[in-house]
């Protein structure tokens, strides 16, 4: 650890070895998890809160809207296992489109594939998002 970060600030150093610094990261990335901008938000960080919240509902709003299709948990092989979990990592907008019955997905829409594009992009960019959240908590980023 830098030593002219523990002169500056000494209330960041405290948090990172405490438990309730680390609770407050794992309830943080969790919630970014589920809700694409919400661990931002929990950390006062209100415009990236607001940015990823509405970049990422967008793009899964345009995925469906578009004709794709929402892959399930199969996990027969591993395209579709690794085309589940880049969906999945959208969270609850993924969820509640898929046991909603939402994205059945047309292959003879000329718009397909760029709609599976806006689905796989919009759950691997929340994963970086709660990255993001994670150097955040720690103190590695501002």
């Amino acid at each position: 650890m830098d030593t002219q970060r523990t002169q500056d600030d000494p209330v960041k150093v405290q948090q990172e070895g405490s438990p309730t610094g680390a609770v407050k990261t794992a309830f943080c990335c969790v919630a970014g998890v589920l809700i694409p901008g919400l661990g931002h938000a929990l950390l006062g960080k209100w415009l990236r809160a607001a940015v990823f919240f509405v970049g990422i509902s967008i793009m899964i709003f345009l995925g469906l809207q578009l004709h794709g299709k929402l892959i399930g948990p199969e996990f027969g092989d591993i395209f579709s296992t690794l085309k589940f979990i880049a969906e999945a990592g959208a969270g609850l907008f993924y969820w509640i489109a898929w046991l909603g019955g939402s994205g059945a997905g047309d292959p003879t829409a000329y718009s397909y594939d760029y709609a599976n594009l806006f689905l796989y992009v919009a759950g691997l960019l929340n994963m970086l998002v709660v990255v993001d959240v994670f150097d955040i908590s720690l103190g590695r980023k501002q």
